[in-house]
């Protein structure tokens, strides 16, 4: 990253609050091209609000959010083709085949459609389903669904991706093979924004780990950083500490001595 990059989001004094409810606490975030974030905290922590007002999804909050350079509160929504989101639960039309899916949202994001459409099948292709390019979606599993989500988010080959457990259902060939695929993008200049509570995920894939608890960045830096201020072993570790958690033990040994009591044995 040199030193004249502009950051391609840049957010400063962001709070947001539902009704009695303070969901950010003034966030300072800057992220910068070819960047791979993986954005964690706990549940209610404020990550996907986070997310949403950088797409546009949320308003009402406080302070000022910039991607590419300019407000999004201009209400210019150019920006909006120049960025790919997958959203943790997505409600994919399931009565129409991929073919028709992928060609209606590449149309969306202003593609041609016979170009959409080649582009969509070869890349439906090289995740293993072209049998299925023609199949209804109401037919495939989690990890198909999944793979044709990711499919539509960078179809149009945009500069920013935000995505929320982008790994969800997926086999473990195709877990490597969208990793590849992030880390090809990052090495391109794309910049990839996404949450997972997967913490050995995050670990491995991303060159910078952004913990959020109670609406507060709580720690930034690479996993490396976050291990030397930390003095932790595994992110799981650093995130428990961060985040007060450290009663999962405990809990974990009351819940299997709950399930032994009164229980049948022979």
């Amino acid at each position: 990253m040199g030193l004249t990059d502009e950051p391609v989001i840049s957010i400063s004094g962001l709070w947001m609050n539902y009704s009695d409810r303070m969901v950010l606490r003034g966030i300072d975030l800057e992220v910068y091209r070819g960047q791979i974030i993986g954005y964690i905290g706990p549940n209610g922590a404020g990550k996907s609000t986070t997310v949403k007002i950088m797409l546009g999804l949320v308003e009402g909050y406080t302070g000022t959010v910039r991607i590419f350079g300019r407000d999004i509160a201009d209400g210019d929504t150019a920006y909006k083709r120049r960025i790919g989101y997958v959203p943790e639960i997505a409600e994919l039309y399931d009565s129409l085949t991929a073919r028709e899916y992928l060609t209606f949202i590449g149309e969306l994001y202003g593609m041609n459609r016979s170009e959409a459409d080649a582009k969509a099948e070869r890349l439906m292709g090289l995740l293993n389903l072209e049998k299925a390019y023609d199949m209804r979606i109401a037919s495939y599993s989690k990890g198909m669904k999944q793979k044709v989500l990711l499919i539509a988010s960078m179809l149009h080959d945009p500069d920013i991706l935000f995505l929320d457990e982008p790994l969800s259902g997926l086999d473990a060939n195709s877990v490597m093979v969208v990793k590849e695929i992030f880390a090809s993008l990052a090495a391109q200049g794309k910049t990839i924004f996404y949450s997972s509570h997967i913490m050995d995920v995050v670990e491995k894939i991303s060159s910078r780990i952004i913990l959020i608890n109670g609406g507060d960045i709580v720690a930034d830096g690479t996993f490396a950083q976050l291990q030397e201020q930390n003095r932790e072993g595994s992110l799981e570790d650093i995130f428990n500490q961060l985040t007060g958690f450290d009663k999962y033990r405990d809990i974990a040994g009351e819940f299997v001595a709950v399930l032994g009591e009164g229980a049948p044995h022979e």
